[in-house]
């Protein structure tokens, strides 16, 4: 049986993917000053600190998902990633950019539309309910 989502799990795994790509941000900076300068090494700390309060919420995302529903919508940094180029970098947004994170948007979205865990296949290929009483 498959558990309804709520709009804050939601939320939840979307601010998750969100924090996780401004590790990125905070790396970029980090490589844009001299090694071990101060602004080096306030960037990369800036990193870790992202990093680990990802790590914690990634834990709660996995809490309330099935872990390939989760970790497939973790490619959704991608398009977080390439705006914030955009915006801080000042990087241009180019015609293949966008086909990609489209694609990879795309694959998201049949991802999450699939009965994922629901479902599994027997030894002749035919699909058979988890989880239901089988007597054969």
């Amino acid at each position: 049986m498959k558990k309804k989502l709520k709009f804050g799990d939601i939320l939840l795994l979307e601010i998750s993917v969100i924090v996780y790509s401004l590790s990125t941000v905070a790396g970029n900076l980090a490589g844009q000053n001299p090694f071990l300068s101060r602004n080096y090494i306030i960037f990369f700390g800036l990193e870790f600190v992202i990093l680990a309060i990802y790590a914690v919420l990634w834990q709660q995302v996995i809490k309330r998902f099935e872990l390939s529903i989760a970790y497939c919508n973790k490619s959704v940094t991608l398009l977080w990633s390439m705006l914030w180029n955009f915006l801080i970098f000042s990087q241009i947004i180019t015609p293949g950019k966008v086909v990609g994170v489209l694609l990879v948007m795309g694959g998201v979205i049949v991802m999450n539309m699939g009965g994922h865990g629901s479902e599994e296949k027997t030894a002749d290929g035919t699909q058979k309910e988890q989880g239901g009483d089988s007597d054969e």
